[in-house]
């Protein structure tokens, strides 16, 4: 693959840093709805890590308009191609979204936003335990919201990796063996 047919390599680790620890802070999320013993544990991993996605989330963004991504392939229908767009805008939304509410919402409750040891961030919102439980609430349907739309791109990842086979998964893999529909296979 030619570097006008992947992704920068910051892109990349971006990319792949942020899936996983997305994924984490989902199942994090999880753990703490369902886990009252080690909730205050969760909670203290969960913060910090939030902040990290949005710090990460706005790199992303930067990288992005620095160095837009490759073209998807001319054969890709029309509306895939707007839904691939409509979702990366939903993803990145959400990924600057998901943060922020719940740092709105902690300021709501005047819980401290604690990143690492005294580093604490100043709140955002001023007290109400009414802005408090509505953020709470939207954190929460943001997080089935965010949960679909990787599902979603999972799927479209698994189309075009395994099914389509036209560069598109290969344009953010690490892997250089990653074919392309203009790599023969071996043998042909």
């Amino acid at each position: 693959m030619t570097d006008s047919t992947r992704f920068n390599l910051p892109a990349r680790l971006l990319h792949w840093s942020m899936a996983a620890l997305i994924l984490t802070m989902l199942l994090i999320g999880v753990a703490m709805v369902t886990s009252l013993a080690d909730y205050h544990a969760l909670v203290a991993l969960h913060r910090p890590l939030g902040l990290l996605i949005l710090l990460l989330a706005v790199l992303r963004l930067a990288n992005r308009w620095r160095r837009p991504p490759p073209p998807l392939p001319r054969d890709l229908p029309v509306w895939q191609r707007r839904a691939a767009h409509a979702s990366h805008i939903v993803l990145y939304g959400l990924m600057l979204a998901m943060p922020l509410v719940g740092w709105a919402m902690l300021s709501a409750a005047r819980y401290p936003v604690t990143l690492v040891g005294p580093f604490v961030l100043p709140p955002i919102l001023p007290q109400s335990p009414m802005v408090y439980a509505w953020l709470r609430e939207l954190h929460t349907v943001l997080a089935y919201g965010l949960f679909a739309t990787i599902l979603a791109h999972i799927g479209a990842a698994l189309l075009h990796a395994l099914i389509r086979r036209d560069g598109v998964f290969a344009s953010m893999a690490f892997q250089s063996g990653v074919r392309s529909p203009a790599t023969p296979r071996a043998g042909t």
